[in-house]
């Protein structure tokens, strides 16, 4: 491991907008900026961003931060991107954007992956023989819900056939921040993993598979070139070099989609190591030596940002968004009820709040599916829901309840995933910007039952990711390096006083979902 005082500027690309942060080399965040970006929900499931916006997002967040001039441009080496995954973007030749990006939570695409999916012997939905082939050969297969670009490309061509045969590429999020910075259009083996057409069997070589693609119907042409996470694909093009007043030689590494930044940015490289990531989505991930597939909780180990590995790969459609509904549409929803033109930090008050509220929100149990859930059911019509209110509860009630619902998901990911992994995941780092947040991560720990290491700057934990991917392709470290370089704030054991209330209180969790999925479906069935 090399010292240095060498930086990286790391793009941490979301749904709610860009942080960008300087990171050095030996992944400490020295300072970082955020912008916001619009997300637009539409009529039928839609839900869609403006690449524009991101890029603009990116580029105000990153000309705030080099304006501190905490670090002289030229100790700047790289620049290396944290994005959303299963974003996309059709782009013509000249990377121009054809529309707003279908976002991963655009379920639109649904009946068109019906088809797709579809044949005469089905298992959860999809055709026997095409279920064995994509798992044999990618691991996976295109979601039913249509919230991925397998799904989200079905759609184009078949509804907005004149954007699909102009398009020259289609890209990830993460795909077009790097054709924005370095003028290449390609895609990472994590990124274009849920496109569904890439050979994974061999970690260390993954290619198209020209099964898959044709089994696609999207013209293999529209598809981007390859790279590991750790390639260098250029340098930055001239007018971002100078719109930022950084040097042409700053290196673009590939970088990677979230979850496998936030794995690198928890520490939690060795295999088997859980990391739980609380975002606007959360997942619970681990590197895995193995390909495997468990299709009945919408679970796969896939490509990540490590060469040769496989990441457990699952996803809560919503986690930290609730908390953010909850003060934008419930508590300051600027209505007749309230005019107020500025809210307060309210999440300080919420864990002020959520501190002094007893274990169970007094009876209450809350469900977090406010669009739909994705693992461990694959079920776009979900809807959430606040259970068991009565005239004594109170609205802090309600918010300890969101914290505890967000953690009742948690548990039920645990389950299957610690199946999958053939071990039980003792210790589980926790990172994201839910992670934050001392008594959510006290809240996770007596509802898992596992001990919770809360990881020191948590919310830039994709970041730090980021920038440690980029640290390894220009050999300042390695991978097996990175434990000791990422610092545990705290660390909280599961407190044995609340565990029969939260085993009883789970269990009913569980079975809100199992007697109500068919309300839910016949209320959602035509709204998307």
């Amino acid at each position: 491991m090399q010292k240095t005082k060498r930086s990286i500027l790391a793009i941490d690309h979301g749904t709610s907008g860009a942080k960008v942060a300087l990171v050095s080399t030996l992944g400490e965040v020295i300072a970082w900026e955020y912008e916001p970006v619009t997300l637009y929900l539409l009529a039928g499931g839609g839900a869609e961003q403006d690449p524009n916006d991101w890029w603009r997002s990116i580029s105000t967040a990153v000309k705030r931060l080099l304006g501190k001039g905490l670090v002289p441009p030229q100790e700047i080496e790289a620049v290396c991107t944290s994005s959303m995954g299963e974003e996309t973007v059709p782009v013509d030749r000249n990377g121009n954007c054809l529309m707003r990006s279908m976002s991963w939570m655009d379920s639109r695409a649904a009946e068109h992956v019906a088809r797709l999916i579809g044949g005469p012997i089905r298992v959860e939905g999809y055709d026997v023989r095409k279920l064995i082939r994509w798992m044999r050969i990618t691991g996976g297969g295109p979601s039913k819900s249509g919230k991925d670009p397998a799904g989200h490309m079905q759609y184009i061509k078949h509804e907005l056939p004149e954007v699909y045969e102009r398009t020259y590429k289609f890209l990830n999020s993460l795909d077009y921040v790097n054709m924005r910075l370095s003028g290449e259009y390609v895609s990472t083996h994590d990124s274009i993993m849920t496109s569904w057409v890439t050979d994974t069997r061999d970690p260390h070589n993954i290619t198209y598979s020209d099964i898959l693609v044709k089994a696609s119907g999207i013209a293999r042409e529209k598809y981007p070139n390859l790279c590991r996470s750790i390639d260098i694909i250029g340098t930055l093009l001239p007018d971002v070099a100078q719109d930022w007043g950084l040097s042409r030689e700053v290196k673009v590494v590939a970088g990677s989609i979230d979850i496998s930044s936030a794995a690198v940015g928890a520490g939690a490289v060795e295999d088997y190591q859980a990391h739980l990531y609380l975002g606007t989505s959360s997942s619970l991930a681990a590197h895995v030596p193995f390909k495997k597939t468990d299709v009945f909780h919408s679970m796969a180990s896939l490509p990540c940002a490590i060469p040769g590995k496989y990441l457990l790969m699952d996803n809560q459609t919503t986690a930290c968004g609730n908390l953010t509904f909850l003060r934008d549409k419930i508590l300051y929803h600027k209505d007749a009820l309230l005019q107020e033109e500025r809210k307060p930090d309210v999440f300080k008050i919420f864990d002020e709040i959520c501190a002094r509220i007893p274990a169970g929100s007094n009876g209450l149990i809350y469900t977090p599916w406010l669009y739909g859930e994705r693992t461990p059911v694959d079920d776009h019509l979900l809807r959430g829901g606040i259970h068991n209110l009565s005239l004594g509860n109170t609205r802090e009630d309600i918010i300890r309840a969101v914290f505890e619902g967000v953690a009742f998901n948690s548990r039920w990911m645990l389950g299957p995933a610690e199946r999958f992994i053939g071990r039980r995941m003792d210790t589980i780092h926790m990172v994201g910007g839910g992670a934050m947040s001392d008594i959510w991560c006290r809240i996770h720990a007596d509802i898992l039952n596992r001990t919770i290491s809360q990881v020191k700057d948590s919310i830039q934990s994709n970041a730090r990711g980021a920038a440690l991917i980029a640290a390894v392709a220009l050999g300042h470290i390695r991978f097996s390096d990175i434990p000791e370089l990422v610092t545990i704030k705290n660390v909280f054991d599961p407190d044995p006083r609340n565990r029969a209330l939260y085993d009883d209180l789970f269990e009913v969790f569980v079975e809100i979902y199992k007697k109500n999925k068919g309300i839910y479906a016949r209320l959602n069935r035509r709204r998307g």
